[in-house]
């Protein structure tokens, strides 16, 4: 009878181990479902810290670039290193030797036999093109061949005869005065000085160095709009005012090759150096000028903006010299005189 009541407080005894196991099972349990939050917390207190760290690495970065991108554009090209005066004549004689050998055939523009009809041709060229002009003075030539002829020609048949020009009232006042002057101061003739040629009506420096260069063989730099333009791409002067480019000009070259370098540098002006558009992709002396970069670069493109022999088109005179290699340019109508 003792026996039977002791099974009982074993099995008592054994279940309250049992209990108590599964009691600290269930608290250590307990205790790792409470540490995973605060672990998962901790690596989601990580990731964000992580993120911000990645973030702020890629804003430095994109900052960077667009220092880079905006930096990039405003950089210029290094600028062209200060050239000595020794340094830019020899350049400047180079270029006149390189458009030597471009323009063998370079010479003035005006279709003349004698050196009245030069004088006249060059005061109709003001404000327009050597072709007008060339296109006009054959039949001027025709009914006055001379300085007595031409002033005693009545003004608004000269007018008539010298429209195609532009500004013909201007200019036949000229004409008639200059003539006038030519038949009683010089016997008819046409000086050969650059004294006595300025005091013509209608003469300037650039007619008279254009009539003692081509008509008397007196060297003379012909300072035109074309001549002045290049002269200052060049590098050879900086002036506006024609005189004192001509003067700029005088002290670089030779008196030898005053003439000549004016044909030269106004060709150049008139087929590929233009005053808007320059050709500068399709320029023989590009790499000796300064200006290089202001007109068109691409060769192919330059290349279309080429004028006249060098564009395949007719010339400016209806008479070129032996040894022009473009075409004559197309006669013009006669204009019909006052009556």
């Amino acid at each position: 009878m003792n026996a039977t009541p002791e099974k009982p407080a074993a099995a008592k005894k054994a279940v309250t181990k049992k209990a108590t196991a599964k009691k600290a099972v269930s608290k250590k349990a307990t205790a790792a479902a409470e540490q995973a939050p605060a672990k998962k917390t901790a690596a989601g207190k990580a990731a964000p810290a992580k993120k911000a760290t990645t973030k702020k690495a890629t804003a430095k970065k994109a900052t960077a670039k667009t220092a880079a991108g905006t930096t990039a554009p405003a950089k210029k090209a290094p600028a062209r290193k200060p050239e000595s005066r020794v340094a830019m004549v020899r350049r400047a004689r180079r270029i006149n030797r390189e458009l030597a050998e471009l323009y063998p055939y370079a010479h003035p523009e005006l279709d003349f036999t004698n050196p009245f009809e030069l004088l006249v041709a060059t005061v109709l060229s003001a404000q327009t093109t050597d072709l007008r002009v060339n296109q006009t003075t054959p039949h001027l030539f025709a009914v006055c061949p001379t300085p007595e002829d031409m002033a005693a020609m009545p003004p608004e048949k000269l007018e008539e005869l010298i429209r195609p020009t532009g500004f013909f009232r201007a200019k036949t006042k000229s004409l008639i005065g200059l003539s006038a002057a030519l038949r009683d101061r010089f016997g008819g003739e046409v000086p050969g000085r650059l004294e006595d040629l300025v005091t013509l009506p209608g003469v300037g420096r650039k007619t008279a160095n254009v009539v003692l260069g081509n008509a008397f063989g007196v060297p003379g730099i012909t300072v035109d709009t074309h001549f002045g333009r290049l002269a200052r791409r060049f590098g050879w002067t900086t002036a506006e005012d024609a005189e004192k480019v001509e003067a700029d000009v005088a002290e670089i070259f030779p008196k030898s090759e005053w003439t000549m370098l004016s044909h030269r540098v106004v060709f150049h002006g008139r087929r590929v150096c233009h005053s808007r558009k320059p050709a500068c992709g399709a320029c023989a002396i590009a790499p000796l000028c300064p200006a290089y970069g202001e007109g068109e670069t691409d060769p192919e493109k330059a290349k279309k903006l080429l004028k006249y022999e060098l564009g395949g088109q007719p010339g400016q005179r209806l008479k070129p010299p032996a040894g022009y290699p473009g075409r004559p340019a197309p006669p013009m109508a006669p204009p019909v005189a006052a009556s």
